[in-house]
Protein backbone atom coordinates (compact mmCIF):
# COMPACT_ATOMS: atom_id res chain seq x y z
CA UNK A 1 0.00 0.00 0.00
CA UNK A 2 1.49 3.38 -0.80
CA UNK A 3 2.11 6.08 1.54
CA UNK A 4 -0.67 8.10 0.27
CA UNK A 5 -3.12 5.32 -0.06
CA UNK A 6 -2.49 4.34 3.94
CA UNK A 7 -3.26 8.11 4.47
CA UNK A 8 -6.54 8.36 2.85
CA UNK A 9 -7.46 4.91 4.50
CA UNK A 10 -6.25 6.42 8.13
CA UNK A 11 -8.48 9.62 7.34
CA UNK A 12 -11.60 8.18 6.27
CA UNK A 13 -11.27 5.78 9.40
CA UNK A 14 -11.25 8.62 11.77
CA UNK A 15 -14.14 10.52 9.83
CA UNK A 16 -15.66 7.15 10.75
CA UNK A 17 -14.73 7.11 14.11
CA UNK A 18 -16.10 10.68 14.57
CA UNK A 19 -19.34 9.62 13.35
CA UNK A 20 -19.84 7.29 15.72
CA UNK A 21 -18.43 9.40 18.57
CA UNK A 22 -22.25 9.00 20.96
CA UNK A 23 -22.80 13.09 21.85
CA UNK A 24 -23.38 13.92 25.27
CA UNK A 25 -27.24 14.47 24.45
CA UNK A 26 -27.42 11.15 22.59
CA UNK A 27 -26.01 9.62 25.76
CA UNK A 28 -28.57 10.85 27.58
CA UNK A 29 -30.77 10.19 25.36
CA UNK A 30 -30.13 6.15 25.58
CA UNK A 31 -29.48 6.32 29.27
CA UNK A 32 -32.98 7.21 29.52
CA UNK A 33 -34.59 4.99 27.39
CA UNK A 34 -32.23 2.25 29.33
CA UNK A 35 -34.17 3.48 32.35
CA UNK A 36 -37.32 2.62 30.90
CA UNK A 37 -38.70 -0.99 30.83
CA UNK A 38 -38.42 -1.85 26.97
CA UNK A 39 -38.94 -4.87 24.70
CA UNK A 40 -36.59 -5.76 21.03
CA UNK A 41 -36.55 -8.34 18.86
CA UNK A 42 -33.53 -10.14 17.43
CA UNK A 43 -33.12 -10.06 13.32
CA UNK A 44 -30.95 -11.59 10.79
CA UNK A 45 -27.78 -11.01 10.29
CA UNK A 46 -28.11 -9.70 6.77
CA UNK A 47 -30.69 -7.07 7.80
CA UNK A 48 -28.62 -5.77 10.34
CA UNK A 49 -25.66 -5.50 7.86
CA UNK A 50 -27.93 -3.70 5.01
CA UNK A 51 -29.53 -1.71 7.88
CA UNK A 52 -26.03 -0.65 8.82
CA UNK A 53 -25.17 -0.01 5.20
CA UNK A 54 -27.88 2.45 4.76
CA UNK A 55 -27.48 4.26 8.02
CA UNK A 56 -23.54 4.55 6.87
CA UNK A 57 -24.15 5.81 3.81
CA UNK A 58 -26.82 8.62 5.12
CA UNK A 59 -24.72 9.70 7.58
CA UNK A 60 -21.21 9.99 5.64
CA UNK A 61 -23.10 11.92 2.49
CA UNK A 62 -26.92 13.49 4.34
CA UNK A 63 -27.35 15.36 0.98
CA UNK A 64 -26.96 12.44 -0.86
CA UNK A 65 -30.32 12.06 -3.00
CA UNK A 66 -31.79 7.82 -3.06
CA UNK A 67 -31.35 7.35 0.84
CA UNK A 68 -35.04 7.98 1.39
CA UNK A 69 -36.02 5.39 -0.50
CA UNK A 70 -33.33 3.44 1.29
CA UNK A 71 -34.70 4.08 4.57
CA UNK A 72 -37.98 3.42 3.78
CA UNK A 73 -37.16 0.16 2.84
CA UNK A 74 -34.82 -0.75 5.61
CA UNK A 75 -38.07 0.48 7.87
CA UNK A 76 -40.02 -1.91 5.31
CA UNK A 77 -38.13 -4.97 6.32
CA UNK A 78 -37.32 -4.08 10.13
CA UNK A 79 -41.84 -3.75 11.03
CA UNK A 80 -41.89 -7.29 8.99
CA UNK A 81 -39.29 -8.72 11.30
CA UNK A 82 -40.48 -7.26 14.33
CA UNK A 83 -44.00 -8.14 13.77
CA UNK A 84 -42.93 -11.94 12.87
CA UNK A 85 -40.70 -11.91 16.11
CA UNK A 86 -43.27 -10.39 18.78
CA UNK A 87 -46.55 -12.41 16.77
CA UNK A 88 -46.08 -15.32 14.62
CA UNK A 89 -42.94 -16.86 16.80
CA UNK A 90 -44.84 -17.21 19.58
CA UNK A 91 -47.68 -18.98 17.86
CA UNK A 92 -45.22 -21.13 16.21
CA UNK A 93 -43.46 -22.02 19.55
CA UNK A 94 -46.71 -22.31 20.66
CA UNK A 95 -47.88 -24.90 18.54
CA UNK A 96 -51.53 -23.41 18.14
CA UNK A 97 -52.32 -25.04 14.79
CA UNK A 98 -51.98 -24.96 10.91
CA UNK A 99 -55.30 -22.48 10.60
CA UNK A 100 -54.63 -20.67 13.42
CA UNK A 101 -51.48 -19.90 12.27
CA UNK A 102 -52.81 -19.01 9.17
CA UNK A 103 -55.35 -16.79 10.54
CA UNK A 104 -53.20 -14.82 12.72
CA UNK A 105 -50.30 -14.59 9.81
CA UNK A 106 -52.99 -13.26 7.41
CA UNK A 107 -54.27 -10.40 10.04
CA UNK A 108 -50.16 -9.86 11.08
CA UNK A 109 -49.42 -9.49 7.29
CA UNK A 110 -52.58 -6.90 6.99
CA UNK A 111 -50.97 -4.74 9.57
CA UNK A 112 -47.49 -4.92 8.39
CA UNK A 113 -48.83 -3.69 4.74
CA UNK A 114 -50.94 -0.86 6.79
CA UNK A 115 -47.85 -0.09 8.71
CA UNK A 116 -45.61 -0.08 5.65
CA UNK A 117 -47.84 1.78 3.59
CA UNK A 118 -48.17 4.36 5.93
CA UNK A 119 -44.59 4.79 7.27
CA UNK A 120 -43.30 4.58 3.02
CA UNK A 121 -45.90 7.84 2.35
CA UNK A 122 -43.73 9.49 4.76
CA UNK A 123 -40.44 8.51 4.98
CA UNK A 124 -39.69 8.82 1.27
CA UNK A 125 -40.31 12.38 1.51
CA UNK A 126 -38.55 13.33 4.48
CA UNK A 127 -35.35 15.53 4.18
CA UNK A 128 -31.65 14.74 4.73
CA UNK A 129 -32.05 16.19 8.62
CA UNK A 130 -35.10 13.76 8.94
CA UNK A 131 -33.71 11.21 7.90
CA UNK A 132 -30.52 11.21 10.09
CA UNK A 133 -33.14 11.82 12.81
CA UNK A 134 -34.84 8.68 11.84
CA UNK A 135 -31.40 7.05 11.60
CA UNK A 136 -30.07 8.17 15.13
CA UNK A 137 -33.72 6.33 16.61
CA UNK A 138 -32.84 2.89 14.39
CA UNK A 139 -29.15 3.48 15.88
CA UNK A 140 -30.64 3.87 19.46
CA UNK A 141 -32.42 1.18 19.39
CA UNK A 142 -29.56 -1.37 18.38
Amino acid sequence: MTKSAATSVRTARKAADARRTISPATRHVRAAATAQPSLRFHYAESLRAKTHAVLEALEAAPEHTGHAEAMAQVVSELVEAGMDYYFMRALRQADVGFVAEQTARAGVSAAVTLVNSMSRKYVVRMGSAQLLVVARHIRELG
